[in-house]
């Protein structure tokens, strides 16, 4: 029997592009599906556990998603993108927008 899970989704225009920029976090594409060549990608991204879903379709998710991202290596994810991390009062995190402008707040695990 699986685990119940939560997969968020979120619009992009460029399913390609986004699945490049999530490689920099890490996530791996694991499959991608189009009712027939020229439609809309629908994609799934995966690192480790976690995993997240691509969609090119108008109605999937609204742009401008906010999603945390617990890391086990937030100082290497800092360094990739070359952001600073911030110390507020629930822990370490730093902010990141994809380019498609859904935000990543990005944590470390186990705090």
């Amino acid at each position: 029997m699986s685990a119940e899970e939560v997969i968020p989704i979120l619009r992009v225009r460029d399913a390609a592009e986004a699945v490049r920029w999530y490689a920099r976090l890490g996530f791996v594409q694991q499959w991608e599906h189009r009712f027939e060549p020229g439609l809309p990608v629908f994609t799934e991204v995966a690192r480790g556990r976690v995993r997240i879903f691509l969609s090119e379709h108008e109605g999937d998710a609204r742009p401008d998603t906010l999603v945390y991202l617990r890391v086990t290596d937030i100082d290497a994810v800092a360094a990739e993108f070359g952001v600073r991390i911030e110390n507020a009062p629930w822990g370490r995190e730093l902010q990141l927008r994809d380019p498609d402008g859904n935000r990543l707040r990005v944590g470390p695990a186990g705090e």
